[in-house]
């Protein structure tokens, strides 16, 4: 193979030599010399495609450049997730291997196979999508999210990714401490909210897979149907209706205030209403407390919110500064006051 190993790009975060040589070892047929790009950065992980001297597509995922928690960027957990699930029928990319040597590049990494779709980040992507397309892609988003949670953890070999029980319980222990350590002003409705979710929290009913960001903008799409869900960093187990209660704060409605960036602002989406029937009639949970959940929801982005705002304010994410301050601080405030309203405010 000799020189070919460097004769193909190489972006920040690919040691390009020693990753080629790692994978021809473990991909049948790869053929140097391999081009990567970029294609999702900031400060989660990290994904990378390549493309060998055939023009087969790959994906490498490893965590962000520089000092940053192993817990939270945990490449060999994000591989087993997606491995145990390659055989469900929720929709993931095909996994070709997991690298811990750090000698290799640096950091830990994991290839998948690259899956071509759309991604609809926002509104104006979704209304490039037919709409007969959009309103079977919304059924199909709550039908592969009730058989995520149809799956016995234990089965599928992911038994041991979390403790299963007490989920809100150590939600709202969690993400109280990290509103504490990051509050840089009075939000009232903040505390009377976590009040409140302690007050009537809900039992658990059960155990499951639960996502951490379930929405459109973590899916590739395509023909109406998911294609593959992606992003798997926040996955663990615990209580399924946070991932419903997710989606459904992003599951906005037309000629809501405030949304159009959201990709369902398009139209041409199932309701929220319809995403509930379908779920409860494919998994038999009830929904009838999922505003406990929605609430709980919009109360947690809210402390990572202010996280991300006080890190910004005190010049901790470098020198950009480009994002607008004042309106990160008051979407802070509306999340607080969403998830008052739908706690009876």
């Amino acid at each position: 193979m000799g020189s070919d190993t460097s004769s193909g790009a190489s972006p920040e975060g690919i040691d390009l030599e020693p990753v080629t040589g790692w994978l021809v070892e473990r991909i049948d047929g790869l053929t140097p010399p391999l081009e990567f790009t970029l294609i999702a950065g900031g400060h989660s992980n990290l994904t990378y495609r390549f493309v060998d001297g055939r023009g087969e597509a790959f994906v490498l995922r490893r965590p962000p450049l520089g000092h940053v928690l192993e817990s939270a960027h945990d490449m060999g957990r994000e591989h087993r997730i997606v491995s145990a699930l390659r055989d469900s029928e929720v929709p993931v990319a095909p996994t070709f291997g997991y690298c811990e040597d750090p000698a290799v590049n640096g950091a830990p990494f994991y290839i998948m196979g690259y899956v071509d779709g759309a991604v609809l980040h926002d509104a104006t992507a979704a209304n490039s999508m037919p709409e007969s397309d959009r309103y079977d892609l919304g059924l199909d988003v709550i039908r592969v999210l009730a058989a995520l949670h149809n799956l016995d953890p234990d089965a599928v070999g992911l038994g041991e990714l979390g403790r299963k029980e007490a989920y809100l319980e150590r939600q709202l222990k969690r993400w109280n401490k990290q509103w504490e350590a990051s509050k840089t002003h009075e939000i009232p409705e903040m505390e009377e909210v976590s009040r409140r979710l302690a007050e009537r929290m809900p039992a658990q009913v059960g155990a499951g897979i639960v996502h951490g960001d379930y929405r459109l903008g973590n899916m590739i799409v395509g023909g109406g149907r998911i294609l593959a869900v992606l992003d798997w960093e926040l996955c663990t187990l615990g209580d399924p209706l946070a991932d419903v209660g997710y989606l459904l704060n992003s599951w906005v409605e037309p000629g809501e205030s405030d949304t159009a960036a959201v990709p369902t602002a398009a139209g041409g989406f199932p309701s929220r209403a319809e995403l509930c029937e379908r779920y409860e009639a494919a998994t038999g949970r009830s929904l009838d407390g999922i505003a406990y959940y929605r609430a709980f929801s919009h109360w947690r982005l809210a402390a990572i919110g202010q996280g991300v705002y006080k890190r910004y304010l005190v010049g901790a994410m470098g020198a950009n500064r480009s994002m607008d301050l004042d309106s990160y601080k008051q979407s802070v405030h509306l999340r607080a006051e969403a998830a008052l309203a739908l706690l009876g405010g």
